[in-house]
């Protein structure tokens, strides 16, 4: 049995503490990763975005699949919790679930990882796609590539057969059918919004026997996300999402093994920024008007100091 209160695990973001048997507190701090690797510098306001962000597209694809998520609402968080202000706005309440071993990803454009792919071998994860298609390409139909999901390191790309062999044929087809449903949701809506969501990660789990949406979902870390004013195909995208700082890093020379090196303040900033550009347009609401919906300040310096006083009781 586990304490409420105990650290259970740390992630590249998400620190993740036992709120009881049947439950856990998923917090979304403001460190990023880049590469699978997490960088030194943290990015003000992003736990709060990607809370926000992934609150409501639970909401919004509960009718396609559930998802774990029992409260976002500090108040109803067990001690030593409540009365932690720090979390209000990147914290939730969630059920513990049994993750299953796969990143699902949906693609319907050619973009990052994919792109390097199919100029090798014409083929994305295995998937193959019509010659002649160039860099930031719109598919013929969303694809389905899931990728394997490492607890250290990098997540590797798997085709369809050697995704059946880890999570079985039924499964499978399941987590393709719930990806590219919940991806056609979340696209369908943000390009309402002016935004292309060019692919998104996913990942599922099971509670009490029942196949759950988990951990985060249509936020600027898990998808790709482009203004659609500024769309064309034919190479990179200006983006709202993490991509900012993967190019800079890129053109550092890093060889993607850690350590990382630390961000310029003005990628800190340009990335704080995309964020919450990223969170207004696909939602409608000011992100200001979020934070004081949720109770949350915006002092990142406090908030960092505070997490770690949590992270030293635990």
């Amino acid at each position: 049995m586990t304490v409420a209160g105990q650290l259970v695990a740390r992630g590249k973001v998400r620190d993740v503490y036992a709120a009881g048997d049947d439950a856990l507190l998923l917090v979304a701090t403001d460190r990023i990763s880049a590469f699978d690797v997490v960088l030194p510098d943290p990015i003000p306001g992003k736990g709060r975005v990607l809370t926000g962000l992934s609150l409501h597209w639970f909401e919004r694809t509960a009718d396609l699949v559930g998802n774990h998520v029992l409260s976002s609402d500090r108040g109803e968080f067990p001690g030593p919790f409540s009365d932690e202000p720090s979390l209000a706005g990147r914290s939730l309440l969630v059920r513990r679930a049994d993750v299953v071993p796969l990143e699902c990803v949906a693609r319907g454009y050619l973009s990052g990882s994919g792109w390097a792919q199919y100029r090798e071998s014409g083929s994305v994860c295995g998937v193959a796609l019509p010659a002649g298609l160039i860099e930031s390409a719109r598919l013929p139909e969303p694809i389905f590539t899931p990728t394997t999901k490492a607890a250290e390191g990098h997540d590797l790309p798997v085709s369809p057969a050697e995704a059946i062999e880890i999570v079985g044929r039924g499964l499978y087809e399941r987590l393709k059918e719930l990806t590219l449903g919940i991806y056609e949701r979340i696209a369908t809506s943000a390009i309402r919004q002016g935004v292309i969501v060019a692919d998104t990660k996913l990942e599922f789990g099971f509670a009490d026997g029942d196949l759950l949406l988990v951990d985060e979902v249509g936020t600027p870390d898990s998808s790709r996300f482009w203004p659609a004013d500024a769309y064309e195909p034919g190479g990179p995208q200006p983006s709202f999402d993490k991509q900012f700082v993967r190019d800079r890093l890129e053109a550092s020379g890093w060889d993607r093994e850690p350590p990382a090196p630390s961000l310029p303040v003005e990628v800190i900033e340009g990335t704080a920024v995309r964020y919450r550009e990223a969170f207004e347009r696909l939602t409608g609401e000011s992100f200001d008007d979020h934070l004081a919906r949720t109770g949350a300040t915006s002092d990142a310096a406090s908030d960092a100091t505070a997490l770690d006083r949590l992270r030293e009781r635990a």
